[in-house]
């Protein structure tokens, strides 16, 4: 399950993230293979919790040549969003803890994503579904340059909307498909050679 959560994740980054432009900042550390994809085996929310601890500590002592985001990905716990949501909480207050508050965010993925005042099926919460439920561990510094970098930063999130909207719901389908597809097709052998 391990490597395939993360191929299908990286899939999810490649067509999606990258692929509609969702963040014009994810390219570049995808380019340079400085993003580090983890899969958790928690079963249950405390076991999240050791292993988030575990990964902010590691990104904060990588140095941002090394590993400059996570994405801690956690296919066995807090599939239903209320509780990935909940868990949030308990993120931000292991940042805290750590004095990380400031130097590392959390940045939120899940398959049923739902904004607040929206409708589950509504597709602006496509703009966060991700394959698995995810946190994004992400350099405050990177955030900021990148931020300074791009012009119009505050237009991100209605562009996205934007997208979605012109993508639709068959078009998103469609979208998920193919990364899993892809997956299943670059494992499975295509002949007798």
């Amino acid at each position: 399950m391990s490597q395939a959560a993360i191929d299908e994740t990286r899939a999810w980054v490649e067509r999606a993230v990258i692929g509609l432009n969702l963040c014009p900042f994810a390219k570049a550390p995808h380019v340079k293979g400085l993003i580090r994809y983890v899969v958790s085996e928690a079963r249950n929310p405390r076991q999240l919790l050791e292993t988030l601890v575990d990964e902010l500590k590691a990104l904060a002592a990588q140095p941002v040549d090394g590993v400059e985001t996570t994405l801690l990905i956690h296919p066995e716990v807090l599939n239903d969003f209320a509780d990935y949501n909940d868990f949030l909480d308990v993120a931000e207050a292991a940042l805290e803890d750590l004095d990380l508050e400031g130097i590392i965010q959390i940045a939120s993925f899940h398959p049923r994503y739902q904004f607040a005042d929206t409708e589950p099926d509504a597709i602006e919460n496509a703009t966060n579904r991700s394959p698995y439920p995810t946190l994004h561990l992400l350099r405050e510094d990177s955030v900021e340059r990148a931020v300074a970098a791009f012009p119009n930063a505050s237009t991100i999130f209605e562009a996205n909307i934007a997208t979605m909207r012109r993508l639709g719901p068959q078009g998103w389908a469609e979208l998920q498909q193919t990364c899993s597809e892809d997956i299943r097709c670059e494992k499975s052998p295509d002949d007798s050679r």
